[in-house]
């Protein structure tokens, strides 16, 4: 075992310790479990967004990036900035509701506001259909990083099952709180890697980082901006919008929201979480650099761009270093992705099919859940091909539909019905999952077309769609329905 190997196995056995020592003296219920008695501090909640925003995607899928497509990657930097600033005015309202109503996951939102346990049910299917490609995300990256960091000895496969099992592990025994707790070591650690690399890596090897762009675009002219077709202007601006605007409809987020103290935490994090956005442009530059010092990666291998690098200029304990950073940015998000894809089935789906037995074992349940989960996450993990950028874009498109029936829930007069929500995500959703299996693309929906509209990004026109079925549905279902109260309320005074 090498020292690389060392250092990351003694940072998986202080995470576990970190997740045993925040769970003391706390009765592990499924409040507790889940959302940390909603008693989370600015703090914590900043820490706990910031961890599952930049997660080991951050690391690898970005460099993997920047590497194999160039300008193309910059929508990552454009849409976690907007995005972020969006939580100055959603989150304090669904946060106030979510106390109000005593609700643990964003199925259960969903279900309250429309008053409808169908939609509850529905929402929870889409939500965990989303998190399934971003956990397979986060367990071929730990499978990338620790076959990559034990220089061979690991393969692939035995790491993605060695990452499956300590992630378990790791949720059952300490829940949220010990998301919490490890997100302040993996967060420290990730500024320290990003930043040095993104500084030392272009110095070292192109003395600045002009040097470093001129060598880029001499190795591939034209890689540093935007292409003419396909991802195009058109694209960018289409993904960065649709993103922005999906930004916290991840199931993910709900458990972290719900978890905080008061409402003016948020406002402190819209502040915060733009500026911590800046980490990404120096991941860019990991990638940029190894375009010229490891050429040659091609599809999905341009994951292994930054961990190629690294190991290309740094000594193997330096490389533990990096591995382990990885190692707890795929803990902190993915421990919360499977505790709230557990809660939403615990809460929406066991509950709804078994009221009087969920609440009495609903902690134990939804830990069977994760387990279940994460077998099946494994599984297609190990058979999946697709680079990490890919498979992040189609879970972001899925979880988008949930935002126009959200954000007109916070109205104070909300017009949508709930067959308006239900069928509206039904279409976007069907969309999405259409196109992305039979990769059906807007220029081959849109032949006829102009350029741009065929170079929008697939999930406009899923979300037009949405909101056109919503909005019509609910009209359609909202005079029905008064029409219905009228006839009750006159049979009443008769």
């Amino acid at each position: 075992m090498n020292s690389a190997m060392i250092i990351i196995f003694g940072v998986l056995l202080l995470s576990l310790f970190l997740g045993i020592m925040a769970r003391r003296g706390k009765n592990m219920d499924m409040e507790q479990w889940a959302i940390g008695g909603r008693g989370f501090g600015s703090m914590f909640v900043f820490l706990l967004l910031a961890g599952e925003t930049y997660s080991i995607f951050t690391l690898l899928g970005t460099s993997g990036l920047a590497y194999s497509k160039g300008a193309v990657g910059f929508y990552l930097i454009a849409f976690t900035t907007l995005g972020a600033i969006t939580s100055y005015w959603l989150l304090p309202p669904v946060w106030r509701y979510a106390k109000k109503h005593n609700l643990v996951s964003q199925s259960e939102f969903f279900a309250s506001k429309y008053n409808s346990p169908i939609l509850g049910v529905f929402i929870t299917i889409v939500g965990v259909v989303a998190l399934v490609p971003y956990i397979v995300l986060l367990f071929k990256s730990m499978g990338i990083l620790v076959s990559a960091t034990s220089y061979g000895a690991i393969s692939p496969t035995v790491a993605i099952w060695f990452g499956m099992i300590a992630l378990v592990v790791y949720v059952m025994i300490s829940g949220i709180h010990g998301s919490a707790w490890t997100s302040i070591v993996k967060d420290i650690l990730i500024f320290f890697v990003i930043l040095f690399l993104g500084v030392y890596l272009p110095l070292h090897y192109h003395g600045s980082f002009q040097h470093m762009f001129e060598a880029v675009n001499v190795a591939k002219e034209g890689f540093l901006t935007l292409p003419d077709k396909g991802m195009s202007l058109s694209w960018f601006i289409s993904t960065v919008a649709i993103s922005a605007f999906g930004y916290f409809m991840w199931p993910h987020n709900a458990p972290t929201i719900f978890a905080a103290k008061n409402a003016r935490s948020f406002r402190t994090n819209a502040i915060l979480l733009p500026l911590y956005a800046i980490m990404i442009l120096f991941v860019y530059f990991v990638g940029f650099t190894a375009i010229v010092q490891v050429p040659g990666l091609q599809g999905a291998d341009g994951d292994y761009a930054l961990l190629k690098l690294s190991m290309k200029s740094f000594d193997p304990w330096f490389v533990g270093i990096i591995g382990a950073t990885g190692l707890l940015a795929t803990l902190v998000p993915g421990s919360m992705m499977l505790m709230s894809a557990a809660t939403m089935l615990t809460k929406n789906v066991y509950g709804y099919m078994f009221p009087k037995a969920e609440g009495k074992n609903s902690a134990m349940v939804a830990k069977l859940f994760v387990i279940a989960l994460s077998l099946v996450c494994t599984l297609m993990a190990l058979g999946e091909n697709n680079t990490l950028a890919t498979l992040y874009l189609t879970s972001f498109s899925l979880v988008t539909q949930l935002a126009p029936a959200l954000y007109c829930s916070l109205m104070k007069r909300n017009f949508v019905t709930k067959q308006g929500a239900f069928l509206g995500i039904f279409s976007g959703v069907g969309i999405v999952v259409y196109m992305t299996f039979t990769k059906t693309t807007m220029a081959m929906l849109f032949a006829g077309m102009p350029q741009w509209i065929q170079d929008l990004n697939n999930g406009v026109f899923a979300l037009v769609v949405n909101i056109f079925v919503m909005v019509v549905v609910s009209l359609v279902t909202k005079k029905a329905a008064d029409a219905e109260r009228l006839t009750q309320v006159s049979e009443t005074m008769k």
